[in-house]
Order: structure tokens, then sequence, then C-alpha cells
């Protein structure tokens, strides 16, 4: 009988290649994005958040950064973030969601979007000026704005996340944890945070309906939540059995492909549906 190789096993010779193939990659992404910043070619996709006590219509929309290579195609985060996080580019993308966003909600005052961030963009000039500026311009927009921020960000400098929350909650923004579960929150510091939603990991909602032991640790999540009065979201809901499951859980929200693909036209202009190709 083979066993596995430990990643101890591998040769260096071969640890060494496949660290360079990582290295190659990555650089392949942060060029391909580089290139779509410098041209502009970043659009956000929007999808729709559910409140499972009236499923017919969104509590609100996320809207998440994607970003058009040459050929048009539309690349999501998850396939380059993690390339880009830590660099100025990253920096540069978390400015262009917020302008984007920020854009979409004085244009649409029924709206009420949530936009994704990096701990690392407080301290960003660009980023903080444009927050400050269109809050300055009409209040309102803090009252509907949601800054997602994820766990392993948040950690990253906590006290200096706990100040910017509170800063920004008294002009009416609200702060959504995600990727909730995901591993690297001190309770200690959820207590500080003061976070008004969290949003449960989706490693734990996928196929919850029939896994006993993803039900276990949601319920617990949802329970420290409670603990802390935060709104709780269930991210990756893809079935109608989960969806189901996780309004008996008393799960305030629901967002996933059960409910809608993101889609970068947005679902609440009836003109633009009406204008787009079947």
């Amino acid at each position: 009988m083979t066993r596995k190789r430990k990643f101890a096993d591998i040769p260096e010779g071969e640890d060494t290649a496949l660290n360079y193939a990582i290295m190659q990659r990555d650089r392949s992404v942060l060029d391909m994005v580089e290139q779509a910043v410098a041209h502009k070619q970043l659009v956000l996709a929007y999808q729709a958040v559910v409140p499972t006590s009236d499923q017919s219509r969104p509590a609100f929309y996320e809207g998440l950064i994607r970003v058009l290579d040459d050929t048009g195609r539309i690349i999501p985060a998850r396939d380059f973030m993690s390339a880009v996080e830590t660099t100025e580019t990253g920096r540069i993308i978390d400015c262009i969601a917020l302008e984007k966003g920020l854009k979409m909600l004085a244009q649409w005052p029924d709206l009420r979007l949530s936009l994704n961030m990096s701990a690392r963009s407080i301290g960003y000039r660009r980023w903080v000026r444009t927050l400050h500026r269109r809050l300055d311009a009409d209040p309102t927009l803090g009252e509907r704005l949601i800054l997602e921020i994820t766990e392993s960000s948040a950690m990253l400098v906590p006290e200096l996340v706990v100040g910017f929350m509170q800063d920004l909650q008294t002009r009416g923004v609200s702060f959504a944890l995600d990727d909730f579960g995901a591993g690297f929150t001190s309770f200690r510091y959820l207590r500080d945070f003061f976070f008004d939603i969290v949003k449960i990991d989706g490693q734990f909602i996928r196929g919850i309906a029939g896994n006993p032991d993803n039900q276990v640790l949601t319920s617990a999540l949802v329970s420290i939540a409670s603990q802390f009065d935060m709104l709780t979201v269930a991210e990756s809901v893809e079935t109608v059995q989960d969806a189901e499951y996780l309004t008996a859980l008393g799960i305030n929200c629901l967002q996933g492909y059960y409910f809608g693909a993101p889609t970068i036209r947005p679902p609440w202009d009836q003109e633009t549906l009406l204008a787009s190709p079947a």
C-alpha cells in the first residue's frame, strides 16, 4: 500500500520547482490585474442578500469587484485578490470598489449596498479621502453603506479596526465580519469590535441540510452572534434544502446562488435589465 507524501517528503528540487510555479502564477495574475487597473477594466457585480422572513425581496446587495481580462472575460476576486492583497494594486482596487459603490448609492436612494474592504485600506489616504468626501456630501449614504471586513484582515490590526469602526458607526455606516468561523477571530476582539453583521463562512453552509457536523458548528456560530446582538448572514446557500434548514435554525439573511448569481447588471435597474440581451 502506498502512502501519500507529506510536504516534508518532497525532495528539495521538487519543493523549489513548486514554489517557482506558484511565484510565476502569482506574477502572471498580478500583471493581469495591474493592466486591468491601468485600463479601468474593473466592474462591480451585485448579489442579493435576502431576509429569511421574506425571501421575495433583498435586504441589501453585496457589490463584488470583478476584473475584465483582455478578452472581456469576467474574473472574480477569488482568482486574483490573494495575489494583490498586500500590494499597492490591492489598495487601488479597494478604492475603485468604494468609488463605484458610493456612486451607485448616490444614484439610487433606496439602495442598500455592502462593499468589501481590507483593513490595510484604513491607512490608505485615497480610500479614506474618497469615503469621507462622499459621506460629507450626502450623509444618507452612510445609513445605506455596509463595509465588509474578513476575519483574517480584521485581525491584522484589531485596535485600528475597532477605532475606525466606532468613528464611522457614528455616521450610520454598518460593518459586517466576513467569513465568520474561518478560524482567525479571538472572541475577546469579537466582543470589542461591535460588528453589526456576521457572514458565516460558506464552508459551513454548503450542504448543511445533510451535514450534522456543519449543523452543530453553524448553530454555535449563530449562538455567538446572537450573544453579541449581531445580525447573521449565511453565505453560499445553493439549494432549497439548505435555505429551509437555515431559516429554521434562525439565520437572519441568506446569500448564494440559490437566490441568484452575482451580475454586473444592477438587478434593481429595470431599464438596464430590459435593455440587456436575452
